[in-house]
């Protein structure tokens, strides 16, 4: 077996950081997170996984692929047993730790909305604080927006802009944080927001702002976000209270009202962490933000869509609910996304395999993708995975926040460059 201790980089900015605390917070030190070859010993590894009462990160084992595997201290010696002779890597030797360094925010001085802002992770009262702080430096072509309401009375918030032409053109929508313990997506939806408008009087840019208006909302889950900064790092889902059930959470990215009810792409279990709900859209967060696409679909067009997760390095299209279906659009889509893992790849070197949700990472029924696509009618829709590949998985350190959003900017603006 090999382990290698993948060490996080220190965070920026630490002179005036403050580590998020809470005496309720579920505790990660100790645990151990392995990434595990499952070859074709698919049986073999769940079976490990049922038998040690142990979670996973990415889904059920799958043959071909890895599987990435939280081990509490107590299991670790039972684990490292099981797998003797398989080939295994110690993505996280101390979840706690890394946690820990990754949680430790910088401090944000209202009205100071700049680039430093990305050197560091941040509470979610500071992104909706950086949000008015960016749209106060953009009042006549910028607005803070909301598509709802969340379970728990949080705004569902995000930036609207638009070019000196005015409002009410086709829509970009970009949903980040629909899975709760995705920080880096939050980051990553702001820093496409900053740079459009801080280079909005750039000739480029001028001419996107001309033709579209931008809606981006950096947490759509926030709730969860909430939940993941003072409870449960690892939290995924939303926080609704489920009928008959003391299990909490819908996934709502399983829980759009299309292709719900199809089988195999999300769990009827409360407890799981892909729990589709008990009716497609009754999320709240799902209902209102599907009704609000439709209502910005007929209000003016949605050009493109694109719900951005991490991690797994993937740039893909509809359809999650079928590996057989194929959108209407699939060789324009397949083309588009090729060319934005291209100039991806072009800015560090940080490659994305590209195609179809279903056949590329898993069936995922009831999707916001799957949705948008065939019931909002958007234009153009893709949902992207971000980094990494597993060195670090969901606990990504901050010192990657920039280098992220720097290639996802110019996968974005490729996208812009090059749709009819």
């Amino acid at each position: 077996m090999r382990c290698n201790l993948l060490v996080s980089s220190t965070l920026l900015g630490l002179s005036s950081a403050a580590a998020v605390q809470s005496s309720q917070r579920k505790s990660y030190d100790g645990y151990k997170v392995f990434r595990l070859t499952v070859g074709e010993d698919v049986a073999k590894v769940n079976n490990i996984i049922d038998t040690l009462g142990l979670t996973t990160w990415k889904g059920r084992p799958r043959a071909g692929a890895a599987a990435d595997i939280v081990v509490p201290p107590a299991r670790v010696n039972a684990f490292e047993a099981e797998i003797t002779g398989m080939e295994a890597v110690a993505m996280h030797q101390d979840l706690g730790a890394s946690i820990a360094e990754e949680s430790t925010f910088s401090a944000y001085a209202v009205g100071s909305a700049n680039s430093t802002w990305f050197n560091s992770y941040h509470s979610y009262r500071d992104h909706i604080q950086f949000l008015n702080d960016l749209q106060s430096q953009y009042p006549t072509q910028s607005q803070v927006v909301s598509a709802g309401k969340s379970q728990n009375g949080e705004a569902i918030t995000g930036i609207h802009f638009w070019g000196k032409s005015g409002k009410d053109k086709p829509a970009i929508v970009f949903h980040g944080t629909v899975h709760a313990r995705e920080w880096i997506t939050t980051m990553v939806v702001e820093y496409i927001a900053y740079n459009l408008l801080t280079n909005s009087a750039s000739p480029e840019i001028e001419g996107f702002l001309a033709k579209y208006d931008f809606f981006m909302f950096p947490a759509v889950n926030p709730d969860g976000f909430i939940y993941t900064q003072t409870t449960d790092r690892m939290w995924r889902k939303n926080r609704q209270t489920i009928s008959g059930s003391s299990c909490i959470g819908n996934d709502i990215n399983r829980n759009w009202p299309f292709q719900w009810s199809v089988s195999g792409g999300a769990s009827t279990n409360p407890c799981a962490e892909d729990f589709k709900g008990r009716a497609g859209g009754d999320a709240p967060e799902t209902a209102v933000l599907s009704a609000w696409l439709k209502k910005t679909k007929a209000d003016q067009g949605v050009k493109l869509f694109i719900d951005w997760h991490s991690y797994s390095q993937l740039f893909m299209t509809p359809y999650g609910y079928s590996c057989t279906a194929v959108a209407a659009k699939n060789t324009e889509l397949q083309s588009l996304a090729k060319g934005a893992a291209a100039a991806i790849r072009a800015v560090h070197g940080t490659s994305f395999k590209t195609g179809p949700i279903c056949s590329t990472i898993y069936k995922a029924t009831g999707s916001s993708v799957d949705y948008t696509n065939d019931v909002v009618g958007a234009d153009y829709v893709f949902t992207a995975e971000l980094r990494d590949t597993g060195n670090y998985g969901f606990v990504l350190p901050a010192n990657q926040i920039v280098p992220s959003g720097q290639e996802t900017y110019a996968g974005v603006l490729y996208l812009l460059q090059n749709m009819k």
